[in-house]
C-alpha cells in the first residue's frame, strides 16, 4: 500500500470516528448501554467508573485490525484503519479525560474559541444527569453553547442537575451557572 493511500485511510478514519462516536454516544450509551454510561453522569468516587469499560470495548476493533494487518496477512489497509481508531481514542482521551474532566491534573486552561466551545458543550451535556434530555453528543465537533443552552431551556431544563452547594458549582461538570441566560 502506498504511503499516500495509507495516510488517507488513517486521516479519513480519524475524521469518521467523530461521527461514529456521536452515534454510539447518542443511541447506545444513552440507550441500551446506559447501565455503563450512567456512572459518567454521576460524581465519580475514585479513579474509575463503569463508563471506562467503553474505552476497552472500543479498543478491541482497533487492536484486531492492527494485528490482522500487521501479523495475520489481512489487507494492509486494516492496519491504517486500526491506527486511525487508536489515534481518535488518544485524541478523545486527551480532550475528554484530561482537559474536560481533569482525570490527570494539569494547569491547562482552554483559551482558544474552539477549545472553550468543546469544553463548554461537554459540560452542558453533563448538567443533565438523566438518560434523556441531553444535548451535544459529539466531542470534537460541538454546537455553539448558546444553541445548547436554548435547547435545554426549551426542554424546561428537564433532567438538569439541581445545584448541590458550592462544591457542585466548582465541579467541572456540575456548574449550574452554565445554563443560565
Amino acid at each position: 500500500m502506498s504511503f499516500w493511500a495509507a495516510l488517507s485511510l488513517f486521516v479519513a478514519t480519524v475524521v469518521l470516528m467523530e461521527g461514529f462516536a456521536y452515534v454510539m454516544h447518542r443511541w447506545v450509551m444513552h440507550g441500551p448501554g446506559w447501565f455503563l454510561h450512567e456512572s459518567h453522569h454521576r460524581a465519580r468516587e475514585g479513579q474509575w467508573e463503569l463508563n471506562d469499560l467503553y474505552a476497552a470495548i472500543f479498543a478491541v476493533p482497533s487492536f484486531v485490525m492492527i494485528l490482522g494487518g500487521v501479523q495475520l496477512g489481512w489487507w494492509p489497509g486494516f492496519t491504517w484503519i486500526g491506527a486511525g481508531i487508536a489515534a481518535y481514542g488518544a485524541i478523545y482521551f486527551g480532550f475528554h479525560d484530561i482537559i474536560v474532566h481533569q482525570r490527570i491534573p494539569t494547569r491547562y486552561l482552554p483559551r482558544s474559541r474552539y477549545m472553550k466551545r468543546i469544553v463548554q458543550a461537554h459540560r452542558l451535556h453533563h448538567v443533565v444527569e438523566t438518560r434523556e434530555g441531553n444535548v451535544s453528543f459529539g466531542f470534537l465537533i460541538a454546537p455553539r453553547p448558546e444553541e445548547l443552552k436554548a435547547e435545554l431551556k426549551r426542554r424546561h431544563r428537564s433532567g438538569v442537575r439541581a445545584p448541590k452547594g458550592a462544591a457542585c458549582r466548582n465541579h467541572a461538570t456540575g456548574d449550574p451557572a452554565l445554563i443560565e441566560d
